[in-house]
């Protein structure tokens, strides 16, 4: 696991979130709503709490997604397998953690004074993806 990501949850079917720094996305350092997460699924995320998009389309691939926040993300990625999706998240994690995550192009409105502190957390230079 990468440095500062931790096992936020793990669901029966397989599902897998991964936080990353909860102990500064505490809404006193950082805004608790802007917690990076990662998300492994069986099938793509809904935001319908109760709905299940396997049943429904009877699609088997798992799903990678990062979040930054819950209207920001980038695009899905999807997988085979699940030990191809958990592969793909854990090097997701370290990128993110190494600051080689150009966070910056998944907003369309900037937060420059919160992509600076992002920055500084994740060992970005001067806001420029490695």
């Amino acid at each position: 696991m990468a440095d500062g990501w931790d096992v936020w949850s793990h669901g029966d079917d397989g599902r897998l979130v991964l936080a990353y720094r909860p102990d500064v996305f505490n809404a006193d350092d950082f805004p608790a709503a802007c917690l990076p997460t990662l998300y492994v699924t069986h099938g793509k995320r809904t935001r319908r709490p109760g709905t299940n998009p396997t049943s429904r389309t009877g699609e088997t691939d798992w799903y990678v997604t990062l979040y930054l926040e819950p209207d920001v993300s980038a695009e899905n990625e999807r997988f085979s397998t699940r030990d191809d999706a958990v592969s793909r998240a854990l090097e997701l994690a370290r990128a993110f953690t190494d600051g080689e995550i150009d966070y910056r192009g998944l907003y369309q409105v900037p937060r420059e004074r919160y992509f600076e502190q992002l920055d500084e957390l994740t060992g970005s230079a001067n806001g420029e993806s490695a």
